[in-house]
C-alpha cells in the first residue's frame, strides 16, 4: 500500500493506488486472503496509527475519543521500556510497532528502536550511523531531534547531513541509506522526515546551504532538490541563518503544497517537483516552530528580530495561501510580536490558537484577530509541542510535566501530571493510548 497522501485543508486521507505487484498476485490466494485484509483494514484505520510528527497529517489533531487525563509512575501506565542514548525525536506508530531513534550522548553512534505497542518490548535495535567525531549541536538540541516518518513496511528515520536511512519493518533490514546530502548544522539537526506519494521531503537549513529535496522512498535516490534564495539571508547574522522546521501540507483550490518556514523566508512548494509558489521575505533568524493551518488560513511563528531599541522578539502571522510569487503584504491578514524564538509549534482548535512561548507563557490567541484571548504563566519550560486529544489539549515540559486543559475562552486547567526525567519529544496519541518520550524511557500511558 502507498502512502497517505493529504488531498484536503482537514487533512482526510486519499489512498493511492499503484501496487504493481498485484497483477502477479495468484488469484485463488487473493479471494482467500481478501476478507482478512478488509478485516484488517476496518480494525486499524488510518486515524488508529501516528505516523509522523505532530501526528499523521502534521497538525497535532489526535482522533481517539477516550484518552487519560491523569496518570503518574503508579497510574495508567501500561508499560514502560528504558530507551538508551538521548534524542529528542518524537514516537512514530504503525499497526504493533513504536519507532523511534536515538544517539549516544557523544554523537558518534546514530540508531532506530522499535518497541511493541502492546507490550513494551524492544523488537529492534539498529545502529545505523557510527563516526570517529560528531557535529556540533546548541546545549538544548540532541543529535537525534528530527521524527522519523513511518507508513505500512517502511520506516524512515532522519539525522540531519549525519544521515538517512529506510528500514524494513517486517524484520528490521535496512532497504537504503545516505550520507551524502550534506549543510552546516552548526546547532544540530531538527527537521522531521515527511511523506508525500511516492515521496520522502526533506530539509537541510544549515549555515552554508539551505535546501529541501524529495528523495524516491523506496530508492532513495533523489527526484528534486530545490535551494532557498540567497538573497535574503545576506543581511542575516550567519549563526541565524540556521532552521530547524518541517514542512506543513495543505491544499489551495485543488492544489497541494508544502509549506517550509525558514528563518529569512517561508515559501510555498509544490511537494512533487519542489517549484516554488510563493513567498514571503521577513529577515527573522533560527527558525523553529512548523507552520500550522486552520479554514484554509496558514500561520507561522518567525525566528528572532531585534527593533531599533535592541529588544528581541518573533512574530507570528497569519497569511492567505491563494497566491503566486511574493505574498508579503498581498495576502497578509495580520501579524502580531510574540516572545523570541518559540520552540513549540501552536495546535489552533475551533479558531483558538493555543501554545506556551519561551517566557513560560501559556497562551490562547483569536485566529480571526491575533489578540490575546488569556494567558498564564508558569514554572517550566515547556518545549514540546500541544496536542489536542479527546476533547483536551495537552501540553509538555521539560520537568516531565504535563499540563491538560479544556479548550475554550476562559482557562480551565483539568489536571497536572509528572513523570521521572524530562519531556522534549511531542507525545503520539492514539488508540486510546498516549505514547510519551522522556529523556531515558519510552511510556504508553492508557486507562487500566
Amino acid at each position: 500500500m502507498n502512502p497517505v497522501r493529504w488531498c484536503n485543508v482537514t487533512g482526510m486521507p486519499d489512498i493511492t493506488k499503484n501496487n504493481k505487484a498485484m497483477k502477479f498476485f495468484p488469484f485463488k490466494l487473493f479471494a482467500i486472503l481478501f476478507p482478512l485484509l478488509v478485516i484488517s483494514c476496518n480494525s486499524l484505520s488510518y486515524n488508529d496509527n501516528w505516523t509522523h510528527f505532530r501526528g499523521s497529517d502534521l497538525r497535532a489533531i489526535a482522533a481517539g475519543e477516550a484518552v487519560p487525563v491523569t496518570w503518574d509512575e503508579e497510574t495508567n501506565i501500561l508499560w514502560k521500556t528504558a530507551i538508551h542514548g538521548r534524542a529528542w525525536s518524537s514516537p512514530v506508530v504503525y499497526g504493533n510497532q513504536v519507532w523511534v531513534t536515538t544517539a549516544n550522548r557523544e554523537g558518534t553512534e546514530l540508531s532506530a528502536l522499535c518497541v511493541d505497542f502492546e507490550s513494551g518490548r524492544i523488537i529492534h535495535d539498529i545502529l545505523l550511523f557510527s563516526f570517529d567525531d560528531a557535529i556540533r549541536k546548541h546545549n538544548i538540541n540532541s543529535f537525534a531531534s528530527p521524527t522519523p516518518a513511518i507508513e505500512e513496511g517502511f520506516v524512515y528515520v532522519h539525522y540531519g547531513s549525519m544521515g538517512t536511512a529506510c528500514i524494513n519493518t517486517a524484520d528490521g533490514s535496512v532497504v537504503w541509506k545516505r550520507t551524502d546530502l550534506e549543510c552546516e548544522h552548526i546547532q544540530g539537526p531538527g527537521s522531521s522526515a515527511f511523506l508525500y506519494d511516492d515521496l520522502l521531503i526533506l530539509h537541510y537549513e544549515g549555515v552554508d546551504v539551505r535546501f529541501l529535496v524529495g528523495l524516491d522512498k523506496l530508492s532513495g535516490e533523489t527526484v528534486w532538490k530545490t535551494h532557498r534564495p540567497e538573497e535574503p539571508y545576506e543581511e542575516i547574522p550567519w549563526i541565524g541563518t540556521k532552521a530547524y522546521v518541517t514542512p506543513l501540507l495543505v491544499n489551495v483550490n485543488g492544489r497541494d503544497m508544502i509549506i517550509s518556514n525558514g528563518s529569512a523566508t517561508i515559501h510555498a512548494y509544490d511537494p512533487l517537483t519542489g517549484e516554488e509558489i510563493w513567498s514571503i521575505v521577513r529577515g527573522a533568524e533560527s527558525t523553529v516552530s512548523m507552520s500550522f493551518e486552520e479554514n484554509g488560513i496558514v500561520y507561522f511563528e518567525t525566528g528572532f528580530m531585534v527593533d531599533d531599541e535592541r529588544n528581541r522578539f518573533s512574530e507570528m502571522w497569519a497569511v492567505d495561501p491563494d497566491g503566486r510569487g511574493d505574498i508579503s503584504e498581498s495576502n497578509l491578514l495580520w501579524k502580531r510580536r510574540v516572545a523570541p524564538m518559540p520552540l513549540a509549534t501552536p495546535v489552533i482548535v475551533d479558531g483558538l490558537i493555543y501554545t506556551v512561548d519561551a517566557n513560560r507563557v501559556m497562551r490562547c490567541i483569536d485566529a480571526l484577530t491575533g489578540e490575546d484571548v488569556w494567558e498564564h504563566r508558569l514554572r517550566s519550560q515547556f518545549h514540546s509541542s500541544p496536542v489536542y486529544a479527546a476533547g483536551n489539549i495537552y501540553f509538555s515540559s521539560i520537568r516531565g510535566e504535563t499540563i491538560v486543559i479544556e479548550p475554550g475562552r476562559e482557562l480551565n486547567i483539568l489536571a497536572e501530571n509528572e513523570l521521572e526525567g524530562e519531556i522534549w519529544a511531542t507525545p503520539a496519541f492514539l488508540r486510546n493510548s498516549i505514547v510519551m518520550r522522556t529523556d531515558t524511557h519510552l511510556y504508553r500511558i492508557a486507562g487500566l
